[in-house]
């Protein structure tokens, strides 16, 4: 069963997600509430932009709402969940999507409920979202497809145990910075040989772009696919053998395990 679901919060992330809904055809306009702080600017822009519900009394937003989705701040939430802990029915969804707040914190702020914390990383602003969806032991399994369901709608969602998270955070949820790294500096070198930087940049970005697409679409082993565009003794082989001498896989792995550390200790 489809719950009407509610956001709590109009940032950038609610409204990729709220964008994901309705072009996928999910979820209609009319099922869709929101509630931010300020009407103005933020909350304005989005019932302009998308036409769903605005809510201008947060105790409206979880009388309206089956489903909550909490698209704020960390600090924001742990402040607001004791506020709106007698709004709170059994019934009730409650999606976290911020960093560093774990379930058992939430937990402790609501009360026994359903709860599921999901990690989307910042490319669902263009419906390319890699999410991971924790949920616990309240949580119905037709309550985790629908949030699966939800977050699949601009992109990717995959049930992990949260106790996996701070390797999803790793790999998923700031790898987008180390890629934006890798282009610049694609970039960086086809400029030191001579192309011009906006060529540069569309090269570096269209490469980096089939790559992934080339590894989603034919399910062969990222190695196999490196080793198709690896001749013996052409070009490729020996930019290889560059990056080996330069650590590069190991200084990948390195950032993963920074971040996978960082993440943890933010749950502590």
């Amino acid at each position: 069963m489809k719950h009407t679901i509610g956001f709590y919060g109009a940032g950038n992330m609610a409204q990729a997600i709220i964008s994901g809904l309705i072009n996928s055809g999910f979820y209609q306009k009319e099922e869709i509430y929101v509630y931010n702080h300020r009407y103005e600017p933020t909350l304005k822009k989005v019932e302009e932009t998308y036409g769903i519900q605005v809510i201008l009394r947060e105790e409206e937003l979880f009388q309206q709402s089956d489903l909550i989705i909490f698209a704020v701040k960390p600090t924001i939430l742990t402040q607001i969940l004791p506020q709106i802990n007698p709004y709170l029915q059994k019934e009730h969804v409650l999606v976290s999507i911020a960093a560093g707040v774990s379930i058992q914190q939430i937990e402790k702020l609501t009360g026994p409920h359903k709860i599921i914390r999901a990690m989307p990383n910042t490319p669902a602003m263009v419906n390319q979202a890699m999410s991971s969806i924790s949920p616990n032991k309240l949580t119905t399994q037709e309550e985790i497809q629908l949030v699966v369901d939800v977050f699949d709608s601009f992109g990717k969602a995959k049930v992990v145990s949260e106790e996996l998270i701070d390797a999803v955070v790793g790999v998923s949820g700031s790898a987008p910075a180390y890629v934006y790294l890798f282009i610049e500096a694609l970039a960086d070198g086809a400029v030191l040989e001579g192309l011009p930087r906006d060529d540069a940049y569309e090269f570096a970005t269209q490469a980096v772009l089939g790559a992934a697409k080339m590894v989603e679409d034919t399910g062969k082993h990222p190695g196999e696919l490196k080793d198709m565009v690896t001749s013996p003794k052409g070009t490729t082989i020996a930019a290889v053998q560059s990056l080996e001498e330069s650590n590069f896989r190991a200084s990948v792995m390195k950032a993963v395990e920074a971040a996978a550390k960082k993440n943890h200790e933010m749950n502590k």
